[in-house]
């Protein structure tokens, strides 16, 4: 497990509480406690370790990328208050920043899945189940997935890896109602962006989200990011072919780099520094996410 201790600015006003693996986290010195200032740093992780290496301009990608799907995911509340100067955001992290309502949030990751790799194929290839979710025969790798799938995880540590659980073990966790529209807003979240990706030449094979309970009005928010790199499997359609691993818009340079003989890397021990064109096409490859998705210039 990663030994943990990000560097973090000091912002005026602020008071840090809290680093993620990617972001750190702030509560105003004037006392209030009903928001949070968020900041996204340019850290990677893989193999749930936090490299030495960052990827500059990562941070803002992803909160641009962020800020950008909030305007379009109708009807989900979500968290944010205001993302730049002139809203209170710290002109240090002006760009990478988001000052949001402070969530009571659930202990989920929030997983749609509309098709089937990653962990989800390991788990298939092993019992024919994902989630514990019966799927027909048959399915490959990057095989389509109708309907999406709701296969939440438990939230780890940072420096621990999610585990996958079912819906009941949901249900057990944060009650009938809650766990009912949990699955309801992941999927509908998922169904709204999947199409609006699509419509760019991109294919949104699965995304994690994460909720939380607004106090001021009771309802269940959407909180931290939202389909960004680093929270979903973005592929470009024109290459997309089932039955092999597809392409992915996302830190995928990082982790085959690391798992090549050309790391060194042994997995027992801390990952090593990247080298300068794996950083370079791993930051390449969240940017034209973000412009593909976007349709925007990233400057």
């Amino acid at each position: 497990m990663t030994v943990f201790a990000p560097d973090h600015p000091e912002l005026p006003g602020w008071r840090h509480v809290y680093s993620g693996k990617i972001r750190d986290l702030y509560a105003p010195l004037d006392g209030r406690d009903d928001v949070v200032l968020v900041v996204a740093s340019d850290r990677i992780s893989a193999y749930d370790h936090v490299l030495a290496t960052e990827i500059p301009d990562k941070g803002r990608v992803l909160t641009q990328l962020s800020l950008w799907w909030f305007e379009r995911l109708d009807g989900i509340p979500n968290h944010v208050l205001a993302a730049d100067a002139a809203g209170g955001v710290p002109a240090a992290v002006e760009g990478r920043a988001m000052i949001c309502r402070r969530l009571a949030m659930y202990p989920i990751e929030c997983i749609a899945r509309g098709y089937l790799t990653g962990s989800g194929l390991l788990e298939y290839r092993a019992s024919g189940t994902v989630c514990s979710l019966p799927l027909p025969s048959g399915l490959v790798d990057g095989s389509p997935l109708d309907p999406a799938l709701f296969t939440p995880s438990a939230k780890a540590e940072v420096g621990e890896h999610d585990e996958n659980i079912t819906y009941d073990a949901v249900v057990t966790m944060v009650g009938d109602d809650a766990a009912a529209q949990l699955r309801a807003l992941t999927l509908q979240l998922y169904t709204r962006a999947e199409s609006i990706a699509r419509e760019r030449g991109i294919i949104l094979a699965d995304t994690k989200v994460e909720f939380g309970l607004d106090p001021v009005t009771g309802r269940i928010t959407l909180g931290d990011e939202v389909l960004t790199p680093d929270s979903s499997r973005f592929w470009d359609a024109a290459l997309y072919a089932p039955g092999q691993t597809q392409p992915s818009f996302d830190k995928q340079y990082v982790r085959n780099w690391l798992t090549s003989d050309a790391s060194g890397w042994d997995r027992s021990s801390e990952p090593p520094v990247l080298p300068d064109d794996v950083v370079e096409r791993t930051r390449a490859r969240y940017v034209e996410a973000y412009e593909r998705l976007t349709g925007r210039s990233f400057t």
